[in-house]
């Protein structure tokens, strides 16, 4: 029987331990903050500003719900990387919002097709919100719709009174990367995924 994948922070010492005894990292992905404090609201109404010729960007509310499961559903396979960064598929209820602790934006073009969004979870104060999962429709990726709803989210919740934002992703993940960048999220952490000699290839 194969061992589970292990996955922890790089700085963990037992990734050490478990290196030495043949384990092999074959995922990694990162965490990164942005702190109210820090963020620039004239960049981030620049990168949604950026799309408002193709799509308006609003927060996703109730009469959504079937737009967002079909959105999700249309890009469950596309998310690189491991265990870690795996997405399980929204349900009604985690795609109902706004709900207590979660908040959703999307983008939408002239006819109300849903082409990009994010969802964001808060703490019960109000005062942290973590990324769930961002999410573009593949026929319109590459034009700045994922980073425009993201900065919508920060604009909106810092408005709220959220005053730290923690987001991530795979390594491998080179838009989300990009994006959080531009937005002005600094990498603080990165994990492993490992698994035990013989049971997959080294990445």
């Amino acid at each position: 029987m194969s061992a589970a994948p292990f996955i922890a922070r790089s700085d963990d010492p037992r990734v050490a331990r478990l290196a030495e005894e043949g384990w092999i990292v074959t995922a990694r992905s990162w965490g990164a903050q942005l702190d109210a404090a820090d963020a620039d609201p004239d960049r981030l109404r620049a990168l949604v500003a950026r799309v408002a010729g193709s799509a308006v960007l609003r927060e996703l509310g109730p009469d959504d719900a079937g737009a967002i499961l079909a959105l999700d559903a249309a890009t469950l396979a596309d998310y690189p990387g491991g265990p870690a960064t795996r997405h399980a598929g929204l349900t009604p209820e985690s795609a109902r919002v706004p709900a207590p602790g979660r908040r959703g934006y999307g983008a939408v073009d002239a006819g109300g097709a849903l082409l990009a969004m994010t969802f964001v979870d808060l703490d019960p104060a109000g005062l942290a919100a973590e990324t769930d999962v961002t999410v573009v429709d593949a026929a319109h990726r590459g034009r700045g719709l994922g980073t425009a709803v993201k900065a919508a989210s920060v604009l909106g919740l810092i408005e709220e009174g959220v005053t730290a934002f923690r987001t991530g992703g795979s390594s491998e993940n080179a838009a989300i990367i990009a994006a959080g960048a531009a937005l002005g999220y600094r990498i603080d952490e990165e994990w492993l995924t490992l698994k035990a000699p013989g049971d997959a290839p080294r990445t």
